[in-house]
């Protein structure tokens, strides 16, 4: 039997040598990273939300990611077809329900995607909360609460909607209802750099298509924390460059031994 600790080496190699074809409805702001990020991954992105085209695209993809930041119209009309038909075509698929809470619109749709039944929900303390049915308050798309705060939140979710919830933070905690894990790793400059959430979002989604849902969920995060440590304390601008190139450079082996990783 292998340990959390290789399963996650695996996952990381799994993404590398299989590409998989991440299908990310993703906000105008932080389309770039999410596309730069996948590709230093190995992974490779496509990135409509369009409701013509992307309940028809997402059939042909590996995974599909839900992000609900900086929406478009159309974005938001697409969001609820093309999530149908990636449950109708066996896509394993991610809501990132990015700023629910003070938005209503969003927050709205937020829930109804979660009715349907995601594979994997990733998103911040507050927003996990609300999601939940509480009341997370929030600034925009950042958090005011700690993940640990969101724990029985997170619990709640996983356990009545058979998913697997990621909530991000200074600790970041992954459970599936029944195990949980938290992740102490990461740089504070992830925070100061538009799109670092909506990218782990879609590691994720690259993930499910390789691993098991929590073995994913562990995986990606761990991959994209381990790699914002390997750059070091720089300004923004710079450590965005960093980030992507650390993204590419980082072994599974390191992904996996570097991790601060411990069972709750």
């Amino acid at each position: 039997m292998t340990t959390l600790r290789e399963d996650v080496a695996a996952a990381v190699a799994a993404v590398r040598e299989r590409e998989p074809l991440v299908h990310g409805a993703t906000g105008s702001v932080t389309r770039a990273l999410v596309a730069d990020g996948l590709l230093a991954a190995r992974a490779r992105p496509m990135l409509t939300e369009s409701r013509e085209e992307a309940p028809v695209l997402v059939t042909s993809a590996d995974a599909f990611l839900a992000n609900l930041g900086s929406l478009s119209s159309d974005g938001m009309g697409g969001l609820l077809p093309t999530a149908r038909a990636a449950l109708a075509h066996g896509v394993p698929w991610v809501l990132d329900p990015t700023a629910i809470g003070a938005a209503p619109v969003r927050t709205r749709l937020a829930g109804e995607l979660l009715d349907l039944g995601p594979t994997v929900v990733r998103g911040n303390a507050s927003e996990v909360v609300t999601l939940a049915g509480g009341t997370g308050r929030s600034r925009g798309a950042d958090s005011t609460a700690e993940p640990g705060s969101a724990g029985g939140a997170a619990h709640r979710i996983a356990a009545h909607h058979g998913c697997v919830v990621a909530v991000s933070g200074a600790v970041d905690l992954v459970t599936d209802g029944t195990r949980t894990v938290r992740l102490g790793s990461g740089a504070p400059a992830l925070t100061r750099v538009a799109g670092t959430g909506c990218l782990l979002g879609a590691l994720t989604a690259a993930h499910l298509a390789v691993a098991a849902p929590f073995v994913g969920a562990v995986a990606a995060t761990a991959w994209l924390t381990i790699a914002s440590e390997r750059v070091g304390h720089l300004r923004p601008g710079s450590f965005r460059i960093g980030l992507l190139d650390a993204l590419d450079e980082v072994t599974p082996s390191e992904v996996a031994q570097e991790v601060d990783l411990s069972w709750e």
